[in-house]
């Protein structure tokens, strides 16, 4: 685990900014008949306007700014020329480099009116990132942060997918420790002030093993059930957890009680 000074919390956190505000692009432009190839461009030139640098393109191969995941495919997808259509979900998860260091975020959107079982997929998931975030506590352990993930996931009947899990960042994109979404509280290593996490719960619908295709990237629930995806990037503080990816959580530690969420 590589624990951050203040001085480089700072920076992440300009770094957040630009990936939030390109994904809020994204999402604005989030309707039926919207390619991801053209969201993928939206949110490349959003990056590059703000002075970062998409800190997927180019990764291990990667071929594009975002991940496109819709549907059934659970992260990892590729943009491309197939338009979305009422009733999808996407997932978009994006990345910049900025100063050196990076930051991560991604959402599940709907595609105008969708199922009440997608909204609630969605709402579920999201309500579990954000107990993940308020276990992020300096002194706890990261199993807490896992456990909390889980217990909200199962609690609402869906599935927790097994196959990925969140990480580290800082001046590389993953670094250590792995964050997984399911576990035992108590457990696993102590959470210490300057670690930065990218947390990242994703769900499916119900019990699904999850199948890369043969382009080595694109991870799909072999049930072909919805998926969805989210994800901030959170420094531990001694004041509790600053989502630096969040709206409104800008570049300083907003004054809180112990147990507060920063930016959340």
């Amino acid at each position: 685990m590589i624990v951050k000074r203040r001085s480089e919390l700072e920076v992440m956190a300009e770094a957040a900014v630009i990936n939030r505000e390109a994904l809020e692009v994204v999402e604005r432009a989030v309707t039926p008949g919207v390619t991801t190839r053209e969201l993928n461009a939206l949110a490349e030139d959003a990056i590059l306007s703000r002075g970062g640098k998409p800190a997927f393109k180019g990764y291990n191969g990667f071929p594009a700014t975002i991940c496109a995941s819709p549907n059934e495919v659970v992260v990892h997808g590729f943009p491309d020329d197939r338009p979305l259509a009422e009733g999808d979900i996407i997932s978009i998860d994006i990345g910049t480099f900025y100063r050196g260091y990076a930051a991560d975020m991604a959402r599940t959107y709907p595609v105008g009116n969708v199922s009440v079982d997608a909204e609630r997929l969605l709402a579920v998931t999201q309500r579990s990132l954000t107990a993940g975030i308020e276990r992020a506590q300096a002194g706890g352990r990261l199993g807490d942060v896992s456990a909390a993930i889980q217990d909200v996931v199962e609690a609402a009947g869906f599935w927790v997918v097994r196959e990925f899990v969140g990480h580290g960042i800082g001046r590389d994109f993953h670094e250590g420790p792995e964050v997984p979404n399911f576990g035992r509280a108590g457990t696993g290593p102590v959470l210490r002030p300057g670690l930065v996490l990218a947390i990242e719960p994703m769900v499916a619908q119900r019990r699904a093993r999850v199948v890369i295709a043969d382009d080595g990237w694109t991870a799909s629930t072999e049930n072909r059930c919805l998926a969805a995806h989210f994800e901030h990037t959170v420094a531990i503080t001694e004041d509790g957890p600053w989502v630096l990816t969040a709206s409104g959580s800008g570049t300083k530690v907003m004054p809180t009680a112990r147990g507060g969420v920063h930016g959340a």
